[in-house]
Order: structure tokens, then sequence, then C-alpha cells
């Protein structure tokens, strides 16, 4: 600064407490180019007019400036502060800080002469502000210009916004893939053509209250499922459902409604979801896998996304999730599931249809380390076909007794270990006893068990590379029902690629060994390229 200005600061009190009214919100907003209102709303937030110097935790009577601040405070009342009570008189100062702190004064000087208060201002006062006026006009004339700036994209924004209370998000997903080996499981060559298919999802998320929300989702998609096929709606591919991918799925490329929800908090420990169509249990809680959870940007494989427990709450229909301090370190969440609660018939409804209860301990002790224990309690019956663990699995898992009601208690632990920022390291273990409710009385054990290891930044900023082994579902026992004497090994491997901020592709392959929990079965093997786009 020019020795025009230092001498300035020795004749004046206002000219010595501006200099230490800017503050480091005003200079953010001054010294780098503003993008979006938010961020000029936080900033102004960040400061508080304060009525008395002594409210000002970090300045006392001793300060060289104490003086200075208290005429300010007291005669002029344009001192502002931050809101946990300090000052922060000491930090650097640069010409434009000083300029939005002289303006600030400016302003409220003419506000005291037009009031008829112009007695509080002395000639000498004014005369000094008139300096300082031309000593820093360049720099008042650039803030007021990017404020007109700000103010004239404030108003395209607010002419060019989808919604006050709306936003729109979307994604989607082009996939090539291909499954190949000797013989499907069960026998029969495999489909081995390479298809080329798409997903794409638009989400319409509305809050009213800032926070809580509605979602209503669109759906269309062609992606084959690599499976045993169901007759004549779907080809049989490989003969399991082990070798699903994750984010298969076909409805012709018809646009649907797939997902209608609304979210709320009661109060600061217990947050509510109410589903009221496409209610999945694995959007609503953690699920312990935060790499490979997504079907979009996780796992390529359907096992790999997270524990079968979670596909065992009849998931697709409507329901209710109770989540009892979400943001603490141990949180508990209930919920309750119907598939086809919208059907009045028999065997169907909110309570007399397929259900599920679901109970969930989530415990995070720090940032490395999460666990959870989850529990449910499911009844499936022939009306919407039994399928215990949504095609994760071998059939005879899925369907122990054939398609009769059946009842099952399911329990699963979880893990994700976090020592660096760079690694993680993740998997379930998991056990099940289903019971026929129809018929003789029979039972079934049921296991299954894999582990994860994620790789990130790895080759370049973004990307990460992932591994995946672990056991589908089996039945290891039971009464009135044979075990399966062989197991399966499910190998996944995938390397997500970050392209930019809304795209991601992600080569992977999936092998299965002993498919079908069968040694008789030849491997299989899936690959696929998944290009996923989301804004």
């Amino acid at each position: 600064m020019t020795q025009t200005f230092w001498n300035l600061l020795k004749v004046s009190p206002i000219v010595a407490a501006t200099f230490f009214a800017a503050n480091a919100a005003v200079a953010a907003e001054v010294q780098e180019q503003t993008t979006t209102v938010a961020q000029l709303s936080q900033e102004a937030n960040s400061i508080g007019q304060v009525t008395s110097v002594s409210q000002f935790s970090d300045v006392q009577p001793t300060d060289w400036a104490f003086q200075a601040l208290q005429s300010l405070v007291e005669r002029y009342g344009c001192i502002a502060g931050y809101p946990n009570g300090t000052y922060r008189g000491n930090r650097a100062l640069t010409r434009y800080e000083f300029a939005a702190g002289l303006n600030a004064c400016l302003d409220r000087v003419n506000e005291l002469i037009a009031t008829a208060t112009a007695d509080l201002v002395t000639k000498q006062d004014l005369a000094t502000l008139q300096r300082l006026q031309e000593e820093f006009s360049a720099e008042l004339a650039t803030l007021r210009g990017r404020v007109d700036a700000l103010e004239a994209r404030t108003a395209t924004l607010e002419a060019q916004q989808f919604s006050t209370t709306t936003k729109l998000k979307g994604e989607a997903i082009f996939a090539i893939a291909n499954a190949f080996g000797d013989t499907r499981a069960g026998g029969g060559e495999i489909a081995d053509n390479t298809i080329f298919a798409d997903r794409v999802r638009l989400s319409l998320e509305s809050s009213f209250t800032g926070s809580d929300k509605l979602q209503i989702r669109l759906q269309a998609r062609n992606i084959t499922q690599f499976d045993g096929g169901s007759g004549t709606a779907r080809p049989n591919v490989t003969g399991t459902n082990m070798t699903r991918l994750g984010f298969d799925g076909d409805n012709g490329n018809n646009v649907e409604v797939d997902k209608i929800n609304y979210e709320m908090n009661l109060s600061d420990a217990i947050r509510v979801k109410v589903d009221a169509f496409g209610g999945e249990s694995w959007n609503n809680v953690n699920v312990f896998n935060p790499d490979f959870r997504s079907s979009g940007s996780g796992a390529i494989s359907r096992y790999g996304r997270f524990s079968p427990i979670y596909r065992s709450a009849s998931p697709g229909g409507a329901g209710l999730t109770v989540t009892v301090n979400p943001k603490g370190p141990i949180s508990f969440t209930g919920a309750y599931f119907a598939p086809r609660a919208s059907n009045p018939t028999d065997d169907n409804g909110l309570f007399a249809g397929a259900n599920a209860f679901f109970g969930q301990i989530d415990f995070k002790p720090s940032q490395a380390l999460n666990l959870g224990f989850t529990y449910t309690r499911s009844y499936q019956n022939a009306a919407g076909g039994v399928n215990l663990f949504g095609s994760m699995g071998s059939a005879l898992a899925n369907r122990p007794f054939g398609n009769i009601s059946t009842t099952s208690n399911n329990y699963s632990f979880q893990a994700n270990f976090r020592p660096s920022e760079k690694l993680s390291v993740g998997g379930w273990v998991g056990y099940s006893n289903a019971n026929s409710e129809n018929g003789p009385s029979r039972d079934a054990d049921i296991f299954y068990w894999a582990a994860n290891v994620a790789l990130r930044d790895l080759g370049s900023e973004g990307n990460t590379l992932g591994v995946i082994f672990g056991q589908p579902p089996k039945v290891t026992g039971g009464s009135g029902i044979t075990s399966e004497a062989n197991t399966s090994y499910h190998l996944e491997g995938l390397y997500k690629m970050k392209v930019s901020d809304n795209i991601l592709i992600t080569p992977g392959l999936l092998v299965i060994f002993n498919p079908e929990h069968n040694d008789a079965n030849d491997t299989i093997y899936v690959g696929t390229i998944r290009t996923t786009f989301s804004f």
C-alpha cells in the first residue's frame, strides 16, 4: 500500500478500525471467482454484526487497535465478527478486503447522515473518508462490478432453473458383455454371442423443507440376464443365476416408473423413509461395501455388490424404514417390506402376502472401520414366486422346497476396513434357516461368504482396481432336503476408470467355478465393459 494510506491510518480511528473490519469471508468473495449462489450465501453467513467490542473474545484492552475498534463499533456500528465470537485482527489484509470494509463503513456513515445524526461524524472524519474513496476508487469499482455480475448471474439461474424444489439426476449405462465357457450349468451350449445393451434412469428428487426428499424414478433397459432363463420369457444363457450382472434387467426399453419414496427427519435422531413402490432395503441402509454397492459404478456382478441378506427382504414393493441415530457412531435400523402391498387378492396385500421384517445395527467407531449385523425374517409364497436371495446363489438355495410358501430367518455380519485412503478391505458372512410352510415339515441351512479388496487411485486419480472372491448361497444341511455336496466359488476382477466427473468406464471379468455347487459343471466366464454416464 502507498505511504498516503499509512498516514491516513494515524489520522482517524475510523480508518484504523476499518483496516481490521474486513474479514476472510469477504476476502474469499472478492479475491476468487465466485461460481455459485450457495457459496456466496455461505460466506455471507459466516460474519455477524456486533454492538460492543467486548463481544470479541480475541480483542483485549491492551491491543494497540482497541480504542479504534471500540470507537468504530460504538459510534458507527460497522464492525462484523465471526459466529464463534472472534475478530481475527492479526491476519493479513489485501487491498480488496480493505475496500470491502471501507465500503461497509461508508454506507453506515451515509445512513447516519441521512438520519440526522451527522453530529457523530467529524469534519476530519469526512475529509479522511473522501481521500480514502479517491485512493481506493479502482478497488471499489471492481467490487461493485463483481457484485453486479453476481446479481446478473443469479437472475439468469433463477430464470432458467428446472424447478425451485426439484432436481433431475440421470444415469445411462452402455454395456458390452459376453458369457463363455465349454458348457452351461446342467448341460448344453452357452449362448455366447456378444451383446450390446443399455439401461437409463432418470430420478426426480424434490425437497420441501431442505432435509426431506421425494424421489420418483423412471427407468428403461434391455440388458440380458445371464442366467438359466425362464421358458420363452428369457433365454437360457448360462444355466445358473451365479453369472448374473449387477446392472441387468430387461423391459424392452419401455419407460416405466420403478421407484417412488419419501424420506424425512422426525427429529435429529430419527429418520424415516416410506417406499410406496420399488422399495429395496439396500437403497435405504448402509450395506458396508462402499466401493462395490452401486449397480452403475460398483461391482459388475449381482453377488459382488453386497450381502444376499439385503435381497432376502422381499424387494420391489412398499415399505417403511426407520433409522435411529443416523449420524452417530452406532445406529439402529428397523424396516418392514411387502412386495405386493397394492394387490388386495388372497395371499397378497400389505400384511397377508409376502413380507419381510428387517433389523440392522451399524457400528462405526472411526472413519477407518465400519461393522454391521443384520437380521431379516421373510415370508414368501407361491403367489409371487419363492426366491429367497433374489437370484443370488444356487437354484436350490433360492427355492429349497420348490415354489411353496417358505419362511426364513437370515443373519449376516458385514465389515469394511480402510487402513488408508487408497486401500479398502471388506466382506460378509451369512447364514439362513428356511422352513417350508406347506406339506411335510422341512428345513434348510444355507451359508455364504465373500471378501473384497479395493485399491483406489491406481494408475490415475479416481481409478479403482477391485477384486471380489467368495462362495454364493449354498444349502449345507437341513431335514427332509439333500445338501449340496460341492462348492461354487465366485471370482471377480474389475478396474474402474474415471474419464471425467460424469463418465466411468469399467471393464471386468467374472469367473464361476463349479456352477450351481456342482463340480461336474464346467467353469463359466462373463466379461463386460460397462460405461456409465451420470449427471
